[in-house]
C-alpha cells in the first residue's frame, strides 16, 4: 500500500516545491510522475523548464491518465498534478463528471495499491473564482470530489498558503 501525503493549494502556493523538497529529503533519486498533456508550444517550454529545474538525480516519467501503470514500487514519488489528470480523465470520459469521477476513484484506487511513498500535488479550484462555464462548473466539482476522496485515503495532508505548509492531516 503506498503512504499518501496530499499537497494541496492555489496556484503558485509553493505546492510543487514542498513536495520535490520533501522527496529530496526522504530519497537520493526520486521519481516525478507528470499528468501533464503538453497543449501548446508555451506550455512545452514552461514544461521543459521544470524537468532542467529538477536535476539529474530525478527518474522522470510521463503518463496522463493510466498513473497505476507506472513502475514505481519502492520508490519515492511526486505525482503532479491530480488538476492536470482529472483535465484528462474529463476530455477522455467526454466531460461527463459521472463518468470522470468513477474512472479516477477506480484508477487511484489501482495506484494506492502500489507500494510507495507518494507526494501528490493537487489544486483547490473551487477556492477561487464561481466558474463562468458549465463545463468551468463540472470540472471544479469533479476536482472538489476527488480532492476529497484522496485526501479521505491520505494518511498526511498539508495545505499550501503563499509557500507555507499548513499540516492538516497526519503528523508533520
Amino acid at each position: 500500500m503506498a503512504q499518501i501525503h496530499l499537497i494541496t493549494g492555489g496556484q503558485r502556493s509553493g505546492k510543487s516545491s514542498f513536495a520535490q523538497n520533501t522527496a529530496l529529503s526522504n530519497s537520493d533519486n526520486p521519481v516525478y510522475l507528470a499528468t501533464a498533456k503538453i497543449w501548446d508550444e508555451d506550455f512545452k517550454d514552461r514544461v521543459r523548464r521544470h524537468k532542467d529545474d529538477r536535476g539529474e538525480e530525478w527518474t522522470n516519467i510521463e503518463e496522463q491518465i493510466n498513473i497505476s501503470s507506472c513502475n514505481v514500487q519502492g520508490r519515492t514519488v511526486v505525482l503532479d498534478c491530480i488538476t492536470l489528470w482529472l483535465t484528462n480523465i474529463f476530455m477522455k470520459c467526454d466531460m461527463d463528471t459521472d463518468v470522470s469521477l468513477k474512472y479516477a476513484k477506480e484508477e487511484w484506487d489501482k495506484f494506492a495499491l502500489i507500494d510507495t511513498n507518494v507526494l501528490v500535488v493537487s489544486n483547490e479550484i473551487g477556492m477561487g473564482m464561481h466558474a463562468e462555464t458549465a463545463v468551468g462548473r463540472k470540472f471544479t466539482d469533479l476536482q472538489g470530489w476527488m480532492n476529497q476522496y484522496i485526501a479521505s485515503k491520505a494518511d498526511k495532508v498539508t495545505f499550501m498558503v503563499s509557500g507555507i505548509p499548513m499540516h492538516i492531516k497526519g503528523d508533520k
